[in-house]
């Protein structure tokens, strides 16, 4: 649905005011290089150089399930690369590289300073046989950086919003899902401390220019997004709390398949740099009133916004402690003017993130625990009017105009828990009619997720995922009952042949009312090269 809340016009204002800050030095790094001054004269000595490191691997995956369709979590959150469809072969190669790894000691530092540019790049190419064969390039990257700013060309993996990483759901807005959007993007990629402040208080943050590309209802779409997240609290500190927020736009873009002018004028929407600008600052048409071209603006648009506008405004903190940390962390959802009436406040992410700090041993050993409570049943109601009570029926990942909803090459962006319909059992609901298309059947879920990861005997490593949903469908094609559904897996790791070997193998299942019922496996075999160049 179309954006309505001005909280992304301050999230791009203080990602000018971030980005202004990492290009300068925070007194804290000062402070650092200074004590290291009066290091003695042999230290300064030291013939080893800056080293760039290099990776390189190999891999092949089977998989085959019980039934034609890949179980959920051996498919989700692999960034599209997995297909639906089973059983499957794949072959995946890559190389990437880090920026140059500082090998100097403090005391070189005095004289050297700190690298003030680097560059890295990564490629990956993957190769899937089965029911649908196709070869697909989710990492394809340049990337520069000029003190704290970094500037990224291409497809690469990243998740967006304060959660879990690893082992969670992933953040509600940028999962990790769907298959990289390419796009140029500059950031802060690291948590950059105010200098004044003594690193007490740090920024980190994006923004970002993307394509969606020719495929779907509506054709070269782009993708406008920012973020910005502050930490409060030097990384040595016990306590630490952080805060963001970010601000996704699916804007401009053709349709040969929309026609309603209601929605669309001469089959394109607005585009140019006046619309970009309207979409950056989520610029309000319907405030405009008469003063706006009727041909170049349909009237779904002059009673909304340029483009589709969604994102989530994120809460945490973290306790840290000698052996352990505990994340907890909050992300509230907008998808339309509910958030900002607060009428939607039930609906978000809510996790616990535990982390061992003690040094695996050779017994048995938790890394990490992750518990999770997804919850979008709210959506501000049921009814969307004028009054601000009234300001409902978000529709999460749903457009009017955006056919292809919050997705690309036919996976949801954010959370996986808000099904494409395609995916769910052809008994459940959905819409009928072209003009009625919805990507998902399914938005108003309530989830309980728990994952647990680990080694044995240091070599080994394990991961458990479970995950319990019920499922009420959407407002506007509501299931006639709560659906239920069970996903799990479990992933083993263990070394192979000689160096440089991994294997992996896992077993996952389906069971409910909203997937079709799978059980599946999958073995795979990978192969890593380090290389460190100079």
């Amino acid at each position: 649905m179309t954006d309505r809340i001005s909280t992304s016009q301050i999230s791009f204002l203080l990602i000018i005011i971030g980005l202004a800050a990492g290009c300068f030095p925070a007194n804290a790094q000062s402070q650092e290089l200074d004590s290291s001054a009066r290091a003695t004269v042999a230290e300064l000595v030291v013939p080893d150089l800056e080293k760039r490191e290099v990776r390189i691997f190999a891999e092949s995956v089977l998989s085959a399930s019980t039934s034609d369709r890949t179980p959920f979590w051996l498919r989700t959150n692999q960034y599209g690369i997995i297909p639906v469809a089973s059983p499957f072969g794949s072959l995946r190669g890559g190389i990437s590289a880090n920026y140059l790894r500082d090998k100097t000691k403090p005391a070189d530092l005095v004289k050297n300073r700190r690298k003030l540019a680097g560059w890295g790049y990564g490629l990956e190419v993957v190769g899937n046989g089965g029911r649908k064969s196709a070869v697909l390039i989710p990492e394809a990257y340049l990337k520069g950086r000029i003190r704290g700013l970094e500037l990224q060309v291409g497809r690469r993996r990243e998740v967006i919003g304060l959660a879990d990483s690893t082992i969670g759901t992933g953040p509600y807005i940028w999962s990790g899902n769907a298959m990289p959007i390419p796009k140029i993007q500059i950031s802060m990629a690291d948590y950059t401390p105010i200098g004044f402040t003594k690193g007490v208080l740090a920024f980190r943050g994006l923004f970002a220019h993307g394509w969606f590309g020719n495929q779907g209802a509506v054709t070269h779409s782009y993708l406008h997004q920012k973020a910005l997240y502050g930490r409060l609290g030097k990384p040595g500190w016990p306590i630490k709390f952080y805060a963001g927020m970010s601000h996704q736009v699916q804007w401009a873009g053709r349709s040969d398949l929309i026609s309603n002018e209601n929605q669309i004028k001469n089959g394109r929407f607005p585009t140019g740099l006046g619309n970009y600008v309207n979409a950056i600052f989520g610029t309000s048409l319907a405030a405009l009133g008469d003063n706006i071209d009727t041909t170049i603006y349909s009237k779904g648009d002059r009673g909304n916004r340029v483009g589709n506008h969604l994102g989530t405004v994120d809460i945490g903190f973290e306790i840290t402690r000698k052996d352990f940390s505990l994340f907890f962390y909050r992300q509230s959802i907008y998808d339309d003017g509910s958030l900002y009436y607060l009428s939607n406040i039930a609906d978000g992410l809510n996790g616990i993130r535990y982390l061992n700090q003690r040094p695996a041993t050779r017994r048995f050993h938790i890394e990490r625990i992750v518990t999770e409570f997804l919850y979008t049943l709210s959506q501000g109601g049921a009814i969307f009017g004028d009054r601000d009570q009234d300001r409902g029926a978000d529709n999460y990942f749903n457009h009017s105009q955006y056919r292809d909803g919050w997705s690309y090459l036919g996976r949801t962006i954010g959370t996986p828990f808000i099904t494409p319909t395609n995916d769910t059992r052809p008994e459940l609901p959905r819409s009928q009619t072209f003009e009625r298309y919805f990507f998902t059947n399914n938005n108003r879920v309530k989830v309980f997720h728990l994952a647990v990861s680990g080694s044995w005997h240091e070599t080994y490593t394990f991961l458990l995922k479970c995950s319990m949903s019920q499922n009420l469908g959407t407002y506007g094609f509501p299931f006639p009952n709560s659906v239920r559904q069970f996903s799990s897996v479990l992933t083993l790791g263990f070394p192979a042949f000689g160096h440089g070997f991994r294997a992996m193998a896992s077993v996952a299942t389906d069971q409910g009312n909203l997937l079709p019922a799978s059980t599946g496996f999958q073995i795979s075999l990978r192969k890593t090269w380090d290389v460190a160049r100079r």
